[in-house]
C-alpha cells in the first residue's frame, strides 16, 4: 500500500499539534486552501518556464493576445478593455500593443462610428500565434491533472463550483 500523504499533509499535522485544543483551526480546510494554492503557483510556473528565454513572443504577448481572443464581442477590442481585463494601466496596454502590432500580431484601426475609439483586431498571424499557445497550456493542465480519472475531475469541478457559488 502506497502513503497517500503529501507534503501539505505534514504542514497541517504542525499546525494540528500547535492548535491542537483550539476549535477555529479546521485542518481541512487548510489543507484544502494550501493545496489549491500549491496547485495554482505550479500552474502559474509551468506557463513562466514555457515563455521563458522567448523575447520574440512573451507571456505579456500571450497574456494580451487571449484577453482579446476571449472578450465579450471576441477578436475585437478597445486597449482600455484590454487592459481592464488584463490587470495593467492603460499605458502599459499601450506599450504591449504597440509591441504585438510592430510583430503583424495585431492591428490597431480608428472606428469609423466614434473617431475616438481605437479598435485592435488580431491579424491571422496572431490568432495563430495565440492558437498555438493555447494548446501548449491546455497540455500543461492535462499533464498536471492526469493523476485524476474522468469522474473525478467531474467531482472536482462539481465541488470547486459549489465554493465558488458561494462566494460570488
Amino acid at each position: 500500500m502506497t502513503d497517500e500523504r503529501d507534503g501539505v499533509d505534514l504542514h497541517v499535522a504542525r499546525w494540528a499539534a500547535f492548535w491542537k485544543d483550539d476549535p477555529r483551526f479546521e485542518p481541512e480546510i487548510e489543507g484544502a486552501l494550501v493545496r489549491m494554492n500549491d496547485i495554482h503557483k505550479w500552474a502559474r510556473r509551468a506557463d513562466a518556464a514555457a515563455f521563458a528565454g522567448n523575447e520574440a513572443f512573451t507571456m505579456e504577448d500571450y497574456k494580451t493576445l487571449h484577453a482579446l481572443m476571449v472578450q465579450p464581442h471576441p477578436m475585437e477590442a478597445t486597449p482600455a478593455q484590454l487592459a481592464d481585463a488584463t490587470h495593467v494601466t492603460r499605458a502599459a496596454m499601450t506599450s504591449r500593443l504597440d509591441r504585438l502590432e510592430s510583430a503583424g500580431l495585431v492591428t490597431r484601426q480608428v472606428d469609423p462610428a466614434d473617431r475616438r475609439r481605437v479598435i485592435v483586431r488580431p491579424t491571422a498571424t496572431g490568432r495563430a500565434e495565440w492558437n498555438k499557445h493555447i494548446f501548449e497550456g491546455m497540455a500543461r493542465d492535462r499533464q498536471m491533472l492526469s493523476a485524476l480519472s474522468p469522474d473525478e475531475l467531474v467531482q472536482l469541478n462539481a465541488l470547486l463550483r459549489k465554493v465558488t457559488k458561494s462566494i460570488e
